[in-house]
């Protein structure tokens, strides 16, 4: 009986140890699966979201508003140019002079602070949709970038235009003093 049992235990002990080789190969993954995903992986690390042209897209149609509506920075350049025309106007000076230093130079100063805005909604917009020319080959811009780049451009041309209108006095020139 004694050798009976170290039987059963050494074949007891080979069955563990089978069991436990079959446990491990179940557990494994192909070889051919692990490098497949870990490219895909790189590739979704690689490619670009759009993220930027979308933001730049949205910045252009937004500058491109700001050169129609006005900016914060094109008030107060306008105020300051209103006071330096008030504080060199000589007292003896014609009205029509007066017109012009005061309010005339404070309005082309709004409308050069306009176009700069509107030059660089123009500039931004064309840049993003120009983007995917040198960019990867095959990848296709979104829709809407495309949609809000365009927005971008249209108000920049248009910005610029009324800005050069504003600026030579053609759209709301100055009143004559005579």
């Amino acid at each position: 009986m004694a050798t009976n049992a170290v039987d059963e235990t050494e074949a007891t002990q080979a069955t563990t140890d089978e069991k436990a080789v079959d446990t491990t190969k179940s557990d494994e993954v192909p070889e051919t699966e692990v490098p497949g995903a870990a490219e895909d992986a790189q590739t979704k690390e690689e490619s670009p979201s759009g993220v930027g042209q979308g933001a730049a897209a949205v910045v252009s149609a937004a500058l491109g508003v700001v050169s129609l509506t006005g900016s914060w920075i094109g008030t107060v350049a306008s105020a300051r140019q209103n006071l330096v025309g008030q504080l060199e106007t000589a007292q003896n000076a014609g009205v029509a002079q007066q017109i012009q230093a005061v309010y005339g130079d404070a309005w082309q100063t709004t409308a050069l602070w306009g176009g700069l805005f509107a030059l660089i909604a123009l500039v931004v917009g064309v840049v993003t949709l120009a983007r995917p020319a040198f960019g990867t080959p095959g990848r296709i811009q979104a829709p809407w970038i495309k949609s809000v780049a365009w927005a971008g451009v249209a108000l920049g041309v248009i910005g610029l235009f009324l800005a050069v209108l504003k600026y030579t006095g053609v759209l709301l020139g100055l009143p004559s003093a005579s």
